[in-house]
């Protein structure tokens, strides 16, 4: 792979997945192919698992890793072309991402959109940026709209769980306090959309996500409907789509309960994490032996692992 943007990127998604799988019981088998390359991770938003996860996977390949919270450790990046630099923006994209890709062989680009203009949001001004300036490849670690390395895990972590063919899986709205990009959900569909799954999306009026990210998936506003004989149930919130960035509907009742999962075919509970617990998701489902999100979110690991892989041997 020349770059990682999103499914559409992937060749043989059942590979990819197998490899993973392959890597996590055989971490270190390739432990000298990224040796004496070097992998630079940019963070212009917060990070948790994403840092942590690909920074263990590339040193698993032997690569050396730079990190740098662009938001606080470099000069603010301006990425308009043609601006007139006159304000608070220090160094353009242009300079920026061609002098970072003289000193990585990869970069890593995680940033989020502002949820105030979709169509500049789906744009993806800041990703694209790199991808044409940097003159390397290019890693996404969540964009505007799309999450791929976390949307590539919940694959593999489905894979490694399921207990039938072709489970039914579905992909629920939650509650929230603010407004939250749909970035995990887009990607999430996407991936889903790609696999050998039964896939279902359900959320309240005014939460549709884009037409090209939902696909086809059956898309129901019941929710009880939906969970009825699922084997997986993903919970994440997000802002409207439609009322761009806005919260139109915070209603409790969507939260995910032991009642509500009940109704599922023994289902695995799965979030991409961080969760705010008895908002989006009571204490029981969480802590029950049907959450997953632990295993889910150390298979993080394995899926940087498998895409570097790909990238380094490209």
């Amino acid at each position: 792979m020349k770059q990682f943007l999103s499914v559409h990127d992937v060749p043989d998604l059942p590979g990819l997945v197998q490899e993973a799988l392959w890597l996590k019981q055989n971490p270190y088998a390739d432990e000298n192919l990224g040796r004496h390359k070097t992998l630079g991770l940019l963070f212009f938003n917060a990070s948790l698992r994403t840092r942590l996860s690909t920074q263990k996977a590339a040193e698993n390949l032997g690569m050396k890793v730079m990190v740098m919270n662009v938001t606080t450790d470099s000069w603010g990046l301006e990425f308009e072309d043609g601006a007139i630099m006159n304000g608070n923006k220090a160094e353009h994209v242009k300079e920026a991402a061609a002098v970072v890709g003289q000193y990585c062989d990869i970069i890593g680009v995680r940033s989020f959109p502002s949820l105030t203009d979709r169509e500049k949001d789906y744009q993806e001004q800041v990703i694209k940026q790199f991808v044409k300036y940097a003159g390397v490849p290019i890693l996404s670690l969540e964009s505007a709209t799309r999450h791929p390395l976390q949307s590539f895990t919940d694959l593999i972590t489905i894979e490694e769980t399921k207990t039938v063919a072709r489970p039914k899986v579905v992909l629920t709205w939650a509650p929230h306090v603010k407004a939250l990009p749909q970035a995990v959900p887009n990607s999430f569909a996407e991936w889903m959309n790609a696999a050998d799954v039964d896939f279902v999306i359900t959320h309240p009026e005014g939460y549709a996500l884009a037409p090209e990210f939902s696909g086809n998936a059956r898309i129901t506003h019941n929710q009880r409907e939906a969970f009825e004989g699922a084997d997986f149930i993903y919970a994440k919130n997000w802002s409207s789509y439609e009322t761009y960035g806005q919260i139109i509907n915070s209603d409790p009742a969507w939260m995910i309960t032991q009642e509500k999962m009940g109704l599922t075919n023994q289902a695995k509970f799965m979030h991409c994490l961080p969760v705010r617990r008895n908002l989006v998701v009571e204490d029981a489902v969480l802590d029950s032996a049907n959450s997953i999100v632990i295993q889910e979110a150390g298979n993080r690991v394995w899926a940087a692992q498998a895409v570097l892989k790909r990238m380094l041997q490209a």
